[in-house]
C-alpha cells in the first residue's frame, strides 16, 4: 500500500488535455490492485485502492467498481452516489446502472431498481442475469402492490384468526412437544411447556438440523407476541432485579449482570457458543439480543425460534430489540423470507412478521445504557418519551425516528451528514453527547455494523458497537463480541471466533438478486 502511494505522490497530471501517461498508469495498477482486493472479499481495502485511482483518473469503470464495493459492505447510499457518477461520466456504461439498479433493490427501491434494469436488458435483451433481476424487480413491485390493494384497516392479523387447535401433531413427529394443547390465554410463566429440558430438547433438535413441528412454532410466536405486546418502545431493565443466584453451571459470579449481543444474523451455531461461554438464559443470567436476529446467515429460524422460546420460558430475562433486518423488505432480499417458506410456508412467515412488528425498538439499563440497535435521531431534543410516542407495530417507514433509531450509524466528525447506507444518517460525537444529556443517560449501546474486533469504542467511549456475528457470512474473518452490564455498568467485553457449522452457504435461501 505505501509503494502504491508514493507512486501517486510521484506521477504528474499532464496538462489541460488530461492526465499524463504515467497518471494513468498507476490509476490502473490501483484499480487492479483494487479489484484483487474485492474478490478477495477485503472490500475497505478495495475502497481505498479505488479511491485513490479516482483522485488520479476518474472513470466510469472506477466509480462503477467502488459502488461495488460498498455495495457488499451494505452502504448503499453510497453505492447509488458512485453509480450515477459513473453514469454521468459515460452514459453508455450498462454495469453502472446495473450496480444502481442492485443498490436501489436492497433498499426496498423496487419501482427505482426496475428503471434501471430495464435499461440494461433494452440495449442488451439476451443478457440472461440482467433479465432474471429485472424479472425479480417486477414480482416485487407486484407484491407490494397486491399487498397494499389488500390492505384494509379492518383487515385481521392472521395471529386472531388461525386455528392452532386444528393443527395435527402426526404419530410419525419425533421431536420436542409443548402443552397443554389447550390454548394460552391467561397462561401462567412456563405454563405453555417451554421448560428447560424443551429448550435442551429443541437446541439439540436444531444442531441436528431438524424442525419443530409447525404447530409449537406457532404457538410460541402467538405467545412471544402478546409478550412483546404488552412492552413499551423503551424497555427499562435493571440490575437489581436479578437474583444473585450463583450459577454453578457456568462457573460466574453471583447475579446482578445483565450480558447484551449485537447482531446473530442467522448464525446459530454462534449464538450457541455465546451461551456456552456466558450460560445459558435464565432468571440469574438474563440476555438482551440488540436486533438483527435474521438474514444472511442460513440458519435464521433456529436463531429466531431459539431466542422467542427462551423468551417465552423466561419472559424477565430474555429481551429482544427490534433491527432493521426484523422487517419484509429486508427478508425478502436476504434470506429469511426464503428460508420460512423452504421450511414451513407463507402463512408461518407472516406470524414471524407479526412478531417483529411487536418488538420494542430500545431499552436502558439501570437509566444509564440506552441500547438500540442502529442510532440516533435526525434533530436534538429527542427524548425517551418522545421514543415511547412512536407507533412501532408496522414495516419501518423510509424516514422519521423509528427509522433512524433501526438504521443510523456513528461517524467520528461532529454533526449529521447523510448516511452511506442511504437511509437514516451519521451521528457525531456531539450528537451523542447532546442525547445522553437530554435523558440522563451515560452511554449509547448499538449494533448494525460489522466490527473487526466484534466491537468498537467511540465518541470517547460513550457510544460502543457491539457485534456478534463472527466471520460474517463465512467472508469477513472478524471477531464476535457480547458485553456485560454490572450494577457499576463498567462494559465488560468478550470476543469469540466463530464456530464450526454444517455446510450450509449464507444467503442459501435468498433472493437471486445481485449476489448482495
Amino acid at each position: 500500500m505505501d509503494n502504491k502511494e508514493n507512486a501517486v505522490n510521484e506521477v504528474t497530471m499532464g496538462d489541460a488535455h488530461g492526465p499524463s501517461k504515467a497518471t494513468k498508469e498507476t490509476a490502473t495498477a490501483l484499480k487492479e490492485e483494487g479489484n484483487r482486493a474485492l474478490h478477495d472479499n477485503h472490500f475497505e481495502q478495495a475502497t481505498e485502492y479505488y479511491t485513490q485511482a479516482l483522485a488520479l483518473h476518474p472513470t466510469a469503470v472506477l466509480y462503477s467498481n467502488r459502488a461495488m464495493a460498498a455495495i457488499k459492505m451494505e452502504n448503499y447510499g453510497i453505492a447509488i452516489q458512485d453509480a450515477e457518477e459513473a453514469i454521468a461520466l459515460d452514459p453508455g456504461y450498462l454495469k453502472a446502472f446495473y450496480r444502481r439498479g442492485s443498490a436501489k433493490y436492497a433498499l426496498g427501491k423496487y419501482k427505482e431498481a426496475l428503471r434501471d434494469f430495464k435499461h440494461v436488458v433494452k440495449v442488451h435483451p439476451r443478457d440472461r442475469d440482467a433479465v432474471a433481476k429485472l424479472r425479480e424487480c417486477e414480482k416485487c413491485v407486484k407484491i407490494a402492490a397486491f399487498a397494499a390493494a389488500i390492505q384494509t384497516e379492518d383487515s385481521m392479523p392472521l395471529s386472531q384468526t388461525i386455528n392452532v387447535d386444528a393443527i395435527v401433531v402426526e404419530d410419525s413427529y419425533d421431536g420436542p412437544r409443548l402443552g397443554p394443547e389447550g390454548g394460552e390465554e391467561g397462561m401462567a410463566e412456563g405454563e405453555l411447556g417451554v421448560t428447560p429440558s424443551f429448550l435442551e430438547d429443541l437446541t439439540e433438535r436444531f444442531k441436528a438440523q431438524k424442525l419443530l413441528h409447525t404447530k409449537y412454532v406457532i404457538r410460541i410466536l402467538l405467545a412471544a407476541l402478546r409478550l412483546f405486546q404488552a412492552l413499551p418502545n423503551v424497555m427499562e431493565l435493571r440490575t437489581r432485579d436479578i437474583p444473585r443466584t450463583p450459577d454453578a453451571e457456568a462457573g460466574r459470579e453471583e447475579g446482578n449482570v445483565i450480558t447484551v449481543c449485537g447482531d446473530t444474523h442467522g448464525q446459530f451455531f454462534d449464538v450457541l457458543r455465546i451461551f456456552e461461554m456466558n450460560g445459558k438464559p435464565s432468571p440469574t443470567n438474563p440476555y438482551l439480543f440488540n436486533g438483527d436476529f435474521v438474514d444472511r446467515g442460513s440458519f435464521s429460524f433456529e436463531v429466531i425460534t431459539l431466542l422467542l422460546a427462551y423468551k417465552v420460558a423466561y419472559p424477565s430475562s430474555m429481551h429482544l430489540v427490534r433491527g432493521n433486518h426484523e422487517s419484509k423488505s429486508m427478508n425478502r432480499i436476504y434470506g429469511f423470507e426464503g428460508e420460512i417458506k423452504h421450511k414451513y410456508d407463507e402463512a408461518m412467515m407472516g406470524l414471524f412478521t407479526e412478531v417483529f412488528c411487536a418488538m420494542p425498538l430500545c431499552a436502558t439499563i439501570d437509566a444509564s445504557v440506552f441500547i438500540v440497535h442502529g442510532g440516533l435521531a435526525a434533530q436534538d431534543g429527542v427524548t425517551l418519551a418522545d421514543i415511547n410516542k412512536i407507533y412501532r407495530f408496522r414495516e419501518p417507514p423510509e424516514s422519521g425516528l423509528m427509522s433512524d433509531l433501526l438504521w443510523s450509524d456513528p461517524q467520528p466528525m461532529p454533526g449529521r451528514l447523510p448516511s452511506k447506507r442511504g437511509v437514516g444518517l451519521s451521528f457525531g460525537p456531539d450528537v451523542t453527547n447532546r442525547f445522553l444529556e437530554t435523558n440522563g443517560l451515560k452511554m449509547v449501546v448499538r449494533s448494525h455494523e460489522v466490527k473487526e474486533e466484534g466491537y468498537q469504542v467511540e465518541h470517547d467511549g460513550k457510544c460502543v458497537t457491539v457485534f456478534s456475528a463472527p466471520n460474517y457470512c463465512d467472508q469477513m474473518g472478524n471477531k464476535g463480541a457480547f458485553i456485560r452490564f454490572g450494577p457499576d455498568l463498567v462494559p465488560r467485553y468478550t470476543q469469540f471466533q466463530a464456530a464450526p457449522h454444517p455446510p450450509i452457504r449464507p444467503m442459501a435461501y435468498a433472493s437471486n438478486m445481485m449476489g448482495l
